[in-house]
């Protein structure tokens, strides 16, 4: 059991008691051990059962708690928290908006123990009658549900991955001598995902016979093709038969859109796919260059194939340098230089800090004092890591009027400037728009972060005219950031293309908060890829001289128009 898993069970804890009404003072400590455990850089499985109670924010009672969850895997009094705690009311849980007071007001006042109940009291306007829900929480909560509904059976990409090939594994063990592929939007590598497809060389009996035998999944639908059940993974599966003859086409409709696969059949009508061993094998026929899974989206890449004009994609090993990090001067885990000590082993040239400006208090932003002193600290670093090289920069607010947290003179002390968006998100579009571009348009914004704010399957962003954006970056000379942590992968791949040809640069940044967070660059690259984003035209592929000769150019644009 990791510290994130054990941090989960404090916070769960915290949340239920409150829920049950139970001792506030109690519940908050238990919220303020799972904050202290999220923020250890150690895992507490390394260390002896003695030693967890001196940790800092880790009391002789908590300590108690964690060894019994490292010994069990259970924590009893939060086993029967949650046994006297309906579903329903649990579920609430998962919508934002609503903390666990709130939610002890809808269970034991309102009487309402689902999620659709509660859903239906608010669109019957009976919410806001109660003590602490205004008209305005009471449509927030009827929106978020909404939001939660529409997404509720949906997969974060890296939530899936982390089982996919096990499961794959799993299927090809139960149909033994059979061609089996992994499929669907899983290969296409989108940001979400509904279920794991595969198409299986075997009848529809012979799918059907295995699976009611095999234990850990459900049937929950028959297709005109497939079979999808429900596992105990927590992802659902879906298994399409094919006879041998089929099985190429199948794999060729399932793993691309609609509208991509039958525009493939238009372009190379009259190939015989029944006779073809694999891909590969079609693509030649069909005189094609393969296309990977990722780009069978839009048809215009089959036109782009055709012409010899298919970019190389952006690989995770053309990615030199990290840029958008946290250190543990404001909300990250780590110090700044065990963050780039990491960087170093994974055999990069650069790193750049970019900490939480003043504004974001509840992430310890950096005053202008303890800026001073972290320039001097960075410095220290360059001279003891080199050639390596850390670079000086700040993840600013984006103010309520557009304007930048900081005055000029103490921008023009960074090599440069993230600008992002994080209080204040519930915005009208004409709202965002202009609060944007205002902050594009500031000398000292160099890369525009995390675009609309938007948190995948949680949270959808605040609305924006995406080419009005990519225009007034192209303008002002601003990179978009494509946030590559598996939560926002902001701005979506969708908008990217239009941003190349307004020739805007690209960045892929993990905004990593900790060592282990520094990895995620990975499913930035993954959905870049989907753009046919190019190592070329995306900042973080800048080798340290390239990168260095952007910052001199940049900041020398920027200091003309100060």
């Amino acid at each position: 059991m990791d510290n994130y898993k054990i941090a989960d069970s404090f916070s769960l804890l915290a949340k239920l008691m409150d829920i049950h009404g139970e001792n506030s003072f109690k519940s908050k400590s238990y919220a303020s051990v799972s904050f202290a455990i999220e923020n250890l850089t150690v895992q507490l499985t390394e260390l002896p059962a003695e030693k967890i109670p001196g940790l800092k924010g880790i009391g002789a009672s908590s300590a108690q708690k964690i060894n019994e969850l490292l010994e069990t895997g259970q924590l009893k009094i939060l086993e029967e928290l949650t046994k006297k705690t309906p579903p329903g009311v649990l579920e609430m849980l998962n919508i934002k908006g609503i903390g666990p007071k709130k939610i002890n007001t809808i269970w034991k006042e309102m009487e309402i123990e689902s999620v659709g109940e509660l859903l239906y009291a608010c669109k019957e306007n009976r919410l806001k009658l109660f003590k602490g829900f205004g008209e305005k929480t009471q449509q927030n909560v009827i929106d978020t549900i909404e939001f939660y509904f529409k997404n509720k059976e949906s997969h974060l990409y890296v939530h899936v991955s982390l089982i996919a090939h096990q499961v794959e594994s799993f299927i090809r063990k139960i149909f033994p001598k059979k061609r089996i592929a992994l499929s669907g939007n899983f290969v296409r590598q989108d940001e979400v995902i509904d279920a794991l497809e595969f198409v299986v060389e075997a009848s529809e009996k012979e799918i059907e016979n295995v699976m009611i035998l095999t234990d850990g999944f459900t049937l929950k639908e028959k297709g005109e093709d497939s079979f999808i059940y429900a596992t105990s993974a927590g992802v659902d599966v879906q298994l399409y038969w094919s006879e041998n003859a089929s099985f190429l086409i199948k794999l060729l409709r399932t793993s691309s859109t609609e509208v991509f696969y039958n525009a493939l059949m238009d372009a190379v009508k009259g190939l015989d796919l029944h006779i073809l061993a694999n891909e590969e094998e079609y693509f030649k026929k069909a005189g094609l260059p393969f296309i990977p899974y990722c780009l069978r989206e839009d048809p215009a890449v089959i036109e782009l194939a055709k012409s010899g004009k298919l970019p190389s994609l952006v690989q995770h090993a053309d990615i030199k340098g990290i840029i958008h990090s946290h250190s543990n001067w404001s909300d990250g885990s780590n110090t700044i230089e065990e963050m780039a000590m990491a960087c170093i082993g994974m055999g990069l040239e650069y790193l750049v800090v970019s900490d939480h400006s003043r504004s974001a208090f509840y992430a310890q932003g950096l005053s202008v004092e303890r800026i001073r002193e972290q320039h001097i600290y960075i410095d220290e670093l360059n001279e003891k890591m080199k050639p390596f090289r850390i670079f000086k920069s700040i993840e600013s607010d984006i103010l309520n009027d557009g304007s930048l947290d900081y005055s000029n003179e103490v921008l023009a002390t960074f090599d440069l400037v993230i600008a992002s968006v994080h209080s204040n998100i519930k915005m009208t579009e004409e709202k965002a728009m202009a609060r944007l571009i205002k902050a594009i348009e500031n000398p000292f914004t160099t890369i525009l972060g995390h675009m609309t704010g938007r948190l995948l399957l949680s949270r959808p962003g605040y609305p924006v005219n995406h080419k009005k954006i990519i225009d007034a970056c192209a303008e002002n000379n601003v990179v978009i950031e494509l946030n590559a942590h598996p939560n926002r992968l902001d701005m979506d791949w969708r908008h990217i293309q239009y941003a190349l040809e307004k020739n805007v640069l690209i960045s892929i940044d993990p905004d990593a908060h900790f060592i282990h967070g520094l990895e995620d660059i990975r499913y930035g690259v993954l959905v870049a890829q989907k753009a046919m984003l190019t190592k070329e035209n995306n900042l973080s592929s800048f080798g340290l001289t390239d990168f260095e000769e952007f910052l001199k150019k940049t900041r020398l644009s920027r200091l003309k128009n100060v």
